[in-house]
């Protein structure tokens, strides 16, 4: 059934609205691995699989708002190899992960880029005209090596 299918009429669809939070992108994943689990064995994600999915999704989203210009698509489905999760932003610089500055015990931030690479099992930055798109896998089966 594609997007804007209501029973047996064909309707046309709505373009998704680009989540303005990370909150709001959190949101739509939690429910789409919901939905996907509704009708399997265990009817609720894999309590794993959901912190990975939410802890990715935040990230990708936090860093097209903080460092990217903000999210100009986001885009969240479940496939045959897993959680397919894509986040487009305004620059077209690839993320890098910060090296920790000497003598600093605690630094902020620096560690989400390293924990989606870490957690997905693939990335794809994409350049485009204005800006990037960043497309992740996640696995759905908690015991799926990353």
């Amino acid at each position: 059934m594609l997007s804007g299918d209501v029973a047996g009429e064909r309707h046309r669809p709505s373009r998704p609205s680009v989540p303005t939070s990370a909150a709001a992108a959190r949101d739509r994943v939690e429910r789409l691995l919901e939905d996907h689990f509704r009708d399997a064995p265990q009817p609720r994600p894999p309590a794993v699989v959901l912190t990975d999915a939410l802890l990715v999704t935040s990230e990708l989203v936090t860093n097209a708002i903080r460092h990217g210009g903000g999210v100009t698509g986001f885009a969240a489905r479940v496939t045959d190899e897993g959680l397919e999760l894509t986040v487009r932003d305004r620059d077209p610089a690839a993320p890098v992960a910060r090296p920790r500055p000497e003598g600093q015990t605690f630094p902020v931030g620096g560690y989400g880029w390293p924990l989606v690479q870490r957690l997905a099992t693939r990335i794809d930055i994409v350049p485009l005209r204005e800006g990037k798109s960043i497309r992740v896998l996640l696995p759905l089966d908690p015991h799926s090596p990353a």
